[in-house]
């Protein structure tokens, strides 16, 4: 380990995954993590693991099937069918080792019903979330964003979006607050009200994102979820840093990030040895003196023998509550998955409510989420730092990448056909 690296990477969550792309790019990286397995908080669990994280020394009771057959995430998120993060993964030719599913439902609660979010003009026009006067008018505002093209400006109708904001804009369709609500939150994936007076342009490009994944699949989702669950994405990049001479070592306890009299790095200490280096890349665990915790997480997982209730019998499906439906500061989530995904036996469901933490009592914070689930075999509450969609992780990752290389990624490009074409 006493050698020099350009960059080190501590820590196996998906952004520290950077270091997958680094060594596809030719840097000399080292990647460590304290822990003996991947994926640091957002690793996937067995059941036994489950249990122990939660219930300790108790041991799971033989209803709820066997221990192997588990593959928990910690911090689920469904990728959205065309993100940077499913781009990010075809460019570096990471799906080699993955198999991915699509997700079968995409649903919002409005109006305190579980409702399916549309999406198209003709999606639209189906919706019961709407009367037949705010479909059409709701179905016209689709039509402007699908035909939307940013290099396009006969297609702007003479609005300018990067200083029209999301509420002048939707104020221009006449849609009311419900459609406006689901909208941002259920098709956007905005978690607060603050997109309503910031420039519209965000806004639509979300909302075509979320129409360009649903029609890549083809499924009644925008979303798609690897099987065996989220664990396998830390793995999957670090076999990619791996071909392309990335080192990797786990279980190394005790990692001490070296700075100089000036506070510059210089390396990475573990067991007596230092690897030197002038860039670290690592989780906030590694360096808790400079980290500013922004947020906490409330977050419920149930096990079940069902699917959620009023979501057409999905094995795997994302709820949306947005937070003027619950008079919250921001919006709550349930996901569930299934024995479809392979994280669980047959005839299994694994269902996480989530959202951020305003108080210090998850089980009555999370309860209208709760309350969708319908009955369930087992359930365990807890709070932890906050996190960020897929989307945002993907952009920090790719924004690392720049600052490191001083070069952009070029997501357009196969890494896969590229090596097949100079074969």
């Amino acid at each position: 380990m006493d050698e020099e690296y350009e960059v080190i990477v501590l820590g196996t969550g998906l952004k520290e995954c950077i270091s997958g792309l680094l060594s596809v790019d030719g840097v000399k990286v080292l990647h460590m993590d304290r822990n003996d397995y991947y994926g640091g908080e957002s690793t996937s669990l067995s059941l036994n693991q489950l249990w122990k994280k939660f219930r300790g020394e108790e041991k799971a009771p033989e209803h709820v099937g066997a221990s192997r057959d588990y593959n928990v995430d910690m911090m689920p998120k469904f990728m959205m069918g065309n993100g940077n993060l499913v781009r990010t993964l075809i460019h570096t030719d990471v799906t080699k080792y993955l198999s991915f599913k699509a997700v079968d439902g995409s649903y919002v609660f409005v109006k305190g019903k579980v409702q399916k979010v549309p999406v198209t003009p003709m999606e639209a026009m189906k919706s019961n979330l709407m009367c037949i006067f705010e479909k059409r008018r709701a179905g016209k505002f689709f039509g402007y964003v699908q035909d939307y093209d940013e290099k396009e400006p006969k297609t702007h109708n003479g609005m300018d979006l990067t200083k029209l904001t999301t509420k002048e804009l939707i104020a221009k369709f006449g849609l009311d607050d419900n459609t406006i609500d689901f909208i941002g939150h259920a098709i956007a994936l905005h978690t607060n009200d603050q997109h309503l007076h910031q420039p519209a342009l965000d806004t639509v490009m979300r909302m075509k994102l979320y129409a360009e994944s649903l029609a890549r699949f083809q499924g009644s989702s925008p979303y798609i979820y690897p099987l065996y669950g989220l664990g396998e994405l830390p793995q999957a990049f670090a076999r990619l840093s791996a071909v392309y001479g990335g080192t990797y070592m786990l279980n190394k306890p005790d990692c001490t990030v070296e700075f100089d009299e000036e506070g510059k790095v210089t390396g990475v200490t573990s067991e007596g040895e230092t690897a030197k280096c002038k860039k670290v890349v690592c989780d906030p665990s590694y360096l808790p003196n400079k980290v500013n915790k922004i947020g906490r997480v409330a977050r419920a997982i149930a096990i079940m023998s069902h699917p959620i209730p009023n979501t057409n019998d999905s094995h795997s499906v994302q709820v949306i509550i947005p937070q003027k439906q619950l008079a919250r500061k921001s919006d709550m989530y349930v996901f569930c998955c299934s024995y479809s995904h392979n994280v669980a036996p047959k005839g299994k469901f694994i269902a996480f409510v989530s959202t951020d933490a305003e108080t210090d009592n998850p089980q009555t914070e999370l309860k209208a989420g709760i309350d969708l689930l319908g009955p369930v075999d087992e359930i365990f509450f807890d709070i932890y730092d906050a996190t960020t969609h897929f989307e945002t992780t993907v952009a920090d990752v790719l924004n690392m990448y720049t600052l490191i290389t001083g070069k952009q990624l070029d997501l357009s490009v196969d890494l896969s056909a590229a090596s097949a074409a100079e074969e």
